[in-house]
């Protein structure tokens, strides 16, 4: 039997994959053998992100995507299956929350945005991929702790997470009996461009390390191995779950 975290053959498709947990979790794909298709809004940060993972021997295709726009993932998803075949992985990383602030002063724009970037996107990548995706193959989420407990200025995006996080169960149980597993990874406050407005908070991080067992803030890095996991024959028994890593900040 080949190594449980060995991916070597496999087609991974990863979203929002040039800069923080996605471009770690396209990385760390790559390193364990998968063939690893990337997008982002940018069209720039796409070639610079392909331009770093040919560079290390990697076999990697990039294609600028806003994830918000049905034609745009759809046309991501045939470039991958035009250069490789089968779809075997799948990362829905891609989200946005352009509103910190209490709930009840986000405007409908701003909510309607987080939705359908952050739940609506997930769906239809699921219906592009998961119809011919072979048993073995894995769907994964990349949720947040957001989604778990209350936050008083991402109220908005954690309740996107939330309905992911449902969503992956539904899929689960859908697509279980025939052999495809559908997880979510919840991270808890990661150091990314993404999440600068609350660690940059000199005042905030300092509460949230104080208060985390692990006594600090993630890194990209910490998640980009949990979805090697998840992708792998490792993971193989593993379907409907939320993995946390969030330091332990969820369990005090």
């Amino acid at each position: 039997m080949p190594p449980v975290f060995d991916l070597s053959g496999k087609v991974a498709l990863v979203t929002g994959a040039t800069r923080g947990i996605g471009k770690s979790i396209a990385e760390e794909l790559a390193r364990a053998g998968a063939k690893v298709g990337i997008c982002s809004r940018k069209a720039e940060a796409c070639a610079q992100t392909e331009a770093e993972l040919a560079g290390h021997g990697f076999e990697v295709l990039a294609r600028p995507c806003n994830v918000a726009r049905k034609d745009e993932l759809q046309a991501f998803v045939d470039a991958a299956r035009a250069k490789w075949g089968a779809i075997d992985v799948v990362v829905a990383n891609a989200a946005t929350n352009p509103y910190y602030g209490p709930i009840t002063g986000v405007s409908d724009e701003a909510f309607d945005k987080i939705f359908s970037n952050n739940l609506k996107s997930v769906l239809w990548l699921a219906a592009m991929t998961l119809p011919e995706m072979k048993a073995g193959g894995s769907f994964i989420l990349v949720g947040s702790i957001g989604g778990i407990i209350a936050n008083t200025v991402i109220g908005a995006y954690g309740m996107s997470k939330a309905a992911g996080h449902h969503l992956v169960r539904n899929l689960a149980a859908e697509w279980g009996p025939k052999g495809i597993r559908v997880n979510a990874i919840a991270p808890g406050l990661i150091k990314t461009e993404f999440a600068r407005a609350l660690w940059e908070d000199e005042k905030r991080a300092a509460e949230r390390i104080a208060i985390t067992p692990l006594r600090r803030l993630g890194e990209p890095r910490d998640i980009g191995g949990i979805a090697v996991f998840l992708a792998s024959p490792a993971a193989a028994f593993i379907t409907g779950q939320c993995i946390v890593a969030d330091g332990g900040v969820t369990i005090v």
